[in-house]
């Protein structure tokens, strides 16, 4: 394989827009990913009223001036991400009704992040057979998240986007795509004072939000499994665009791992690796020129790795010299995947619901294996194209979810894959 591949809009980047878009009456969005997820959120903005239209290959445009607070349909059972709608339309309407949200199932993901966070905010809660929220209770001017959360910090930041009155969100999240809904609302006419930092100042304001114009950044999450699938299979890629802003904690793990990587217009180090990456527009994976090295592969708070970034990584850790920890901090039922590894000859072990131990390297066999979520689909497709012969996915709706036309994708680079009915 080799060439050059794509890098798609942030699918968690996106579906937070897109829930974004409840706070003022047109929102433009470009670089969308045309992904399950997006399409399940646009037809959620549909029945509450609201239209979208596709004015471009990867823009939209949703006007909401016809939104209504109906209960939202069946369909948020689909996606965990549908509860980025609490927020945005308690902020508008001051209530809120739906079902329970779906989505992967990768262990216990509570809602009383989203919900302790909601009643410090004035919002009374109501849990039944549907979830019922409404604004008008007394509220506090701080918010401290139980956890880092990522949907519960765009949550409560795009509730007090609606507010007119200041709110100081501590222990938030700062991930990438937290950062990007931040500079929409931003650029919407809220003042928010500690982008990328835990602790967030929002100054809202109680009319809706100027129109919404953004440009969904790049998929980090691609960059690593795209950067992990040209290393084990020792193929050359160059990846873009990029935004080496978010991906500190991606090339030092490469790094690590003696992985052979560097801009385009620079020359690598012989040891494999680049260092003082700091701009660009593109990443070079190249072959290697030595071993890859076993290393510790550990989740964190951002800007450390997240949990996402780890299941690609498990592939290079088979193909790796020596014993490389594997550490899920957060989901307790992440692992999945690893069970599917070994099948096919990953010689590793778990050892409990958050850590498991690979040693490498050793040979990958195509087997019958199953994608138990969007990420671990994606880690599927990546070892059963390093693996020798013949390997069949199941479960290949989950990769839908978070990858735009990705056998399509594999194929321009000489990728043998096919999706099969």
């Amino acid at each position: 394989m080799g060439g050059k591949v794509h890098i798609s809009g942030s699918k968690n980047a996106a579906v937070a827009l897109i829930a974004a878009s409840v706070l003022a009456e047109e929102a433009r969005l470009s670089n969308v990913p045309r992904i399950k997820d997006v399409e399940t959120m646009l037809e959620i903005i549909a029945y509450l009223g609201g239209s979208y239209n596709w004015v471009g290959e990867h823009e939209v445009l949703i006007n909401t001036r016809k939104m209504s607070d109906r209960a939202l349909p069946d369909l948020v059972r689909k996606l965990r991400s549908s509860i980025l709608f609490a927020g945005p339309m308690l902020a508008r309407f001051g209530r809120l009704e739906m079902p329970y949200p779906g989505g992967d199932l990768i262990g216990a993901r509570s809602l009383s992040t989203h919900l302790n966070a909601f009643k410090k905010l004035g919002v009374k809660v109501k849990e039944g057979d549907n979830l019922v929220l409404e604004s008008g209770g007394s509220s506090n001017d701080v918010v401290v998240l139980e956890e880092p959360s990522v949907t519960a910090t765009e949550n409560v930041l795009m509730l007090a986007a609606g507010l007119n009155r200041p709110v100081e969100v501590r222990l938030a999240a700062a991930e990438p795509h937290v950062q990007n809904l931040c500079q929409s609302l931003t650029a919407g006419g809220v003042a928010i004072h500690g982008v990328g930092t835990p602790m967030l100042k929002v100054a809202g304001r109680k009319l809706l939000l100027d129109k919404i114009d953004q440009v969904v950044i790049p998929d980090e999450l691609e960059v690593s499994a795209f950067a992990v699938l040209a290393a084990v299979t020792r193929s050359q890629l160059e990846l873009s665009p990029v935004k080496y802003d978010f991906l500190d904690a991606v090339l030092l793990q490469l790094e690590k791992m003696n992985v052979n990587f560097a801009c385009p217009s620079e020359v690598p180090l012989e040891s494999g690796t680049k260092e003082g990456i700091t701009g660009g527009e593109s990443l070079k994976i190249m072959p290697p020129v030595s071993q890859y090295r076993a290393h510790r592969i550990q989740s964190g708070l951002y800007p450390k790795l997240v949990c996402d970034h780890l299941p690609p990584f498990a592939v290079l850790a088979t193909q790796a010299e020596g014993a490389s920890l594997v550490h899920e901090w957060l989901y307790e039922s992440r692992q999945n995947y690893l069970r599917e590894l070994i099948k096919m000859g990953a010689n590793a072990q778990i050892l409990d619901p958050h850590r498991a131990l690979i040693v490498g390297p050793t040979p990958l066999y195509g087997k019958e294996v199953a994608s138990y979520d969007i990420r671990a689909g994606m880690t599927m497709v990546v070892a059963s194209l390093a693996a020798q012969g013949r390997t069949v996915i199941s479960g290949v709706e989950h990769i839908d979810r978070g990858y735009e036309r990705l056998e399509e994708r594999l194929r321009e680079i000489g990728a043998d894959i096919q999706r099969v009915e």
